[in-house]
């Protein structure tokens, strides 16, 4: 397809610009094949966080990249002017903020660490799971028959709008008493990751109150990294432990956001926020910039590299590096052929 895009990029350019020079950014990459290689490069913006084919999926017996577009549609684009206003530390609307919010959210589930993170527990309770959905609506087919009850057999357009996306296949098999058994089928793959992301960003974001939410300030001498796991949903337990991957709505859960080098977007769910500009103290500080070298996946970004690589030793490993790398070459084929099949029936 002309102009498909195939490098998507699950961290936009707009984001990471605010750690970059001269349009480079310093990156740490936390998985190497041999003790030489730079500790810290300059990348350009183009050539950082992005995976060919991560969004890209088969529609129709084509590829589409409709679903980057969507995301940059609903939420990249709309939150640029917003972050931008942070930066400059200018005021903030009510829509200003709520886009703040959207594009944080979206940043928490669009990474290949989520993506690792949801085939993997897929792999491990979705057999269950369709199994039980599919006799639970099987008995409420038959209660309604059985009581002469009305089957609405059209669903509203909000459900239709996500039925006609879902990477399930529902099948009868005629048995030899007339009876019929159905079968659910789908594959624990990109396409249904995306489902899952666009479900999420559709229906769950819309339970997130944009309350609670305020920008802090780093403190002098200090500045806020990022990474490409940049969304952490924290929880602190009462002796200042704390635990990565709580809930978008978890009571006393913290959601954190670098935004620049000085800012970062914070929420602590059912308490009331700081005053926007608050400058957090030292110790705090370095508790949350541990967190967020702490919650990278493959890499960090920093304008300033001091202490990171001791807050997160790099591991060298040669035969990972090149598994990795090979996986991800490997990715888009891998996944075209397994959605044509299951398209086909096969």
């Amino acid at each position: 397809m002309t102009g498909l895009h195939r490098d998507n990029h699950y961290i936009p350019k707009l984001y990471l610009k605010n750690w970059a020079s001269a349009g480079k950014v310093l990156t740490y990459r936390l998985l190497v094949p041999r003790d030489s290689y730079p500790l810290w490069q300059p990348r350009p913006l183009k050539a950082i966080a992005f995976h060919q084919h991560l969004y890209t999926y088969t529609l129709g017996g084509q590829l589409t990249d409709e679903f980057e577009r969507w995301l940059d549609t609903h939420f990249e684009s709309p939150a640029a002017a917003a972050i931008e206003r942070v930066v400059q530390e200018q005021r903030l609307t009510p829509e200003d903020w709520q886009r703040l919010i959207r594009f944080a959210l979206c940043q928490d589930v669009r990474t290949p660490a989520r993506m690792r993170q949801f085939l993997e527990r897929q792999l491990k309770i979705l057999p269950e799971l369709m199994d039980a959905t599919l006799q639970r609506s099987v008995a409420r087919l038959e209660h309604a028959v059985a009581h002469g009850l009305p089957i609405d057999s059209k669903p509203t357009s909000s459900v239709a709008a996500v039925l006609d996306d879902c990477p399930f296949r529902i099948t009868t098999l005629p048995q030899p008493d007339g009876s019929g058994l159905l079968k659910a089928e789908t594959v624990v793959g990109r396409r249904l990751w995306l489902w899952q992301v666009r479900k999420l960003l559709t229906e769950t974001i819309q339970q997130i109150e944009p309350k609670g939410w305020t920008v802090l300030h780093a403190p002098p001498g200090m500045t806020w990294p990022t990474s490409d796991n940049p969304l952490i949903r924290v929880g602190v337990y009462a002796d200042g432990g704390y635990t990565f991957n709580s809930g978008w709505k978890a009571d006393n859960g913290d959601l954190l956001l670098p935004l620049s080098p000085k800012h970062l977007l914070h929420c602590t769910v059912g308490k009331r926020p700081a005053l926007r500009g608050t400058v957090v103290d030292r110790e705090l500080a370095q508790t949350i910039k541990t967190m967020i070298v702490q919650h990278a996946d493959q890499f960090v970004f920093s304008s300033d590299p001091a202490d990171i690589a001791t807050l997160r030793p790099r591991v060298v490993d040669l035969q990972r590096f090149e598994a990795e790398r090979a996986g991800w070459r490997d990715w888009g084929n891998q996944q075209e052929k397994v959605e044509v099949a299951f398209a086909a029936g096969v």
